[in-house]
């Protein structure tokens, strides 16, 4: 891996490639643009179908390129030689990834004079992988943050260069803290860069005592088991929030929970059963604790909170589940 420390401080302006997917990498793109540095090419994932209606569609990222006049490549995988030669042909300082979703050979980390680096959405070596912003809120962390990391061959397991942390607040959920970081990414990743222009930073290794992995999110995931306590139940409706969302089954049809609150209070009531239903609140009965459902969605149906639906129907001492 081409060593960092010391060999920016001799470039003024660097020659950068730029690598990512989704909405979350957006911002460090349009302020990468805007710094003193020169974006060569911005690699993204193919279009795809999406949406309702599965018409193809650009990616954010390149969306975001096209407007900001940059070339743009879309190469399916690294695994054909000619897109590895036409990276390699661009001839760059260095790499920026945010979010790209495709795997790099090691000869593409290489290929770059100053080789490529990481904006991830954890405070690493805590929540290595796919889903760090949905992990940290399922597991109750009380902060989270951005590391900017060199990229080796692991999983994020590269030195870090830079770190920004924040509060998780209780309410937020996945859909909250992913702004909050993009912008801190986007904040943090042009004075990293410049830093290492002028005076170099010493890389930090990653304590592996302290590494957790997040895995990626499957759908199953969302199904709530209300025999938990409210406050784990919670925190998936508030992880799940962008995909897939926690969902529970009610008189046959799915019912998405999009957002809730736990409370402390325990009813003799089985798990799942709505113990109180009124305009003013939704409370669901867990195997510790309460739920107070704030909005919700029934099949076929908009999203709407207990009011709105107490107008068509009380639902106390039905249940979910």
């Amino acid at each position: 891996m081409p060593e960092l420390s010391g060999r920016f401080q001799y470039i003024s302006m660097l020659n950068i490639i730029y690598a990512g997917t989704p909405e979350f990498a957006v911002p460090a793109l349009q302020a990468l643009a805007r710094s003193n540095h020169r974006v060569i090419a911005v690699y993204t994932q193919p279009d795809r179908p999406a949406g309702r209606g599965r018409h193809i569609q650009q990616s954010p990222v390149k969306q975001a390129a096209l407007e900001l006049g940059l070339s743009v490549f879309q190469p399916e995988s690294f695994k054909q030689s000619s897109d590895v030669a036409e990276f390699k042909n661009l001839n760059a300082d260095l790499m920026i990834v945010a979010a790209y979703g495709l795997i790099l050979p090691v000869e593409v980390l290489e290929a770059p004079r100053l080789g490529c680096i990481n904006i991830h959405a954890s405070l690493l070596p805590r929540w290595r992988g796919a889903a760090p912003i949905q992990r940290a809120i399922l597991a109750g962390d009380p902060e989270t943050g951005i590391t900017i990391m060199q990229m080796d061959k692991g999983l994020d397991t590269g030195d870090m260069l830079a770190k920004r942390e924040i509060l998780i607040y209780p309410d937020w959920n996945a859909g909250d803290l992913h702004d909050e970081l993009m912008q801190i990414g986007a904040e943090l990743l042009i004075p990293t860069i410049d830093r290492l222009v002028e005076d170099g930073l010493v890389p930090q290794v990653q304590d592996d005592s302290l590494v957790t992995y997040a895995d990626k999110l499957v759908k199953s995931e969302a199904v709530i088991d209300w025999s938990k306590d409210a406050v784990s139940i919670n925190r998936e409706v508030r992880a799940f929030a962008l995909w897939p969302v926690s969902f529970s089954q009610f008189e046959g049809q799915p019912v998405r929970i999009w957002r809730a609150k736990s409370l402390d209070c325990s009813s003799p009531q089985p798990p799942g059963e709505i113990i109180e239903h009124s305009k003013k609140r939704l409370l669901v009965s867990c195997g510790k604790g309460t739920l107070q459902v704030l909005e919700l969605q029934f099949a076929g149906k908009n999203r709407c909170n207990a009011a709105q639906l107490f107008g068509g129907r009380n639902l106390t001492g039905m249940s979910f589940g």
